[in-house]
């Protein structure tokens, strides 16, 4: 399979774990949580980790490898530059987290494959995670360019938390953050 083909096929299978939620026989109780402020949005919306699990087991993983990941919040996110003063630069590592009081990174995706390795992971399903992640840095430019990919808070199911968020614009920085997520 091309890598071109590949990356469809991937951005498909995000697209398509969203929609797996609704097609269940219960009505989701998942909530999107969404801001638009400095002409950006960021929206967050969980992935049970049930879904999660079949998301990533469909690409290889054994559900012992990634259980830690699916236990952890994890979240469709999208960030979209709809009409900041200019291309939006943004490191992940630079995004908080913050649950009872205590602020936390979000945990890398480079992190999170080292763990995945160590449990013989097989390559194709290394790829597949890389791919489905949202970056860890990233540029956008403005009138509506954006992406989506997952993203786990690194914090575990039933916590409450507000996630904060930051990028700039030509070395002018903006922060933004959206309180009382809840992960059920």
């Amino acid at each position: 399979m091309s890598l071109t083909k590949f990356i469809i096929s991937t951005i498909v299978s995000i697209v398509f774990v969203d929609g797996f939620a609704i097609a269940q026989d219960k009505e989701p109780e998942v909530k999107t949580w969404e801001k638009t402020e400095y002409g950006v949005t960021f929206s967050l919306r969980q992935i049970p980790p049930d879904v999660v699990n079949a998301f990533y087991n469909g690409r290889g993983f054994a559900i012992n490898q990634i259980e830690p990941y699916a236990q952890t919040c994890v979240y469709t996110v999208v960030l979209r530059n709809d009409s900041a003063p200019g291309r939006i630069h943004f490191l992940r590592n630079d995004w908080r987290v913050t649950s009872n009081n205590e602020s936390n990174q979000i945990r890398t995706n480079s992190s999170w494959l080292k763990q995945f390795k160590q449990t013989n992971t097989k390559p194709s399903a290394l790829i597949a995670f890389r791919l489905a992640q949202i970056p860890e840095e990233q540029e956008y430019e403005p009138s509506g360019d954006w992406n989506q990919g997952m993203l786990s808070t690194n914090l575990a199911i039933g916590s409450q938390f507000d996630i904060t968020i930051n990028w700039d614009v030509d070395n002018e920085f903006y922060e933004f953050s959206i309180k009382e997520v809840k992960c059920i």
